[in-house]
């Protein structure tokens, strides 16, 4: 269960970050209401799930979700630059992802 809310809150990162491009700087408010939402809820799932898993792994999982999503949402909605060098670079996030899951 840990894991599935970790996933969760990785997820709603992703979506509070997506809101917050939205937003054009809070001006606008219902991107900036989901974005509000979305960091509640992805911190309280993200605290239950750390009351079983390790700190640096939980939120090395957490931070790696949302970047990795943030930085699909980018290139699919927002024309976000899909460059060789930051495909790599996505790799090498999932990769670290996998290595602290197994390591855990």
């Amino acid at each position: 269960m840990p894991w599935l809310m970790l996933f969760v809150a990785g997820l709603l990162e992703v979506v509070w970050a997506t809101a917050m491009k939205q937003s054009a700087g809070f001006s606008r408010p219902w991107p900036t209401a989901v974005m509000v939402i979305g960091m509640i809820g992805s911190f309280w799932l993200l605290a239950a799930a750390m009351r079983q898993l390790p700190l640096g792994t939980a939120y090395m999982v957490w931070t790696g979700i949302g970047a990795i999503g943030s930085f699909i949402l980018g290139v699919v909605m927002f024309g976000d630059a899909l460059t060789p060098a930051r495909m790599a670079a996505a790799g090498l996030i999932v990769s670290g992802i996998l290595v602290m899951k197994i390591a855990g």
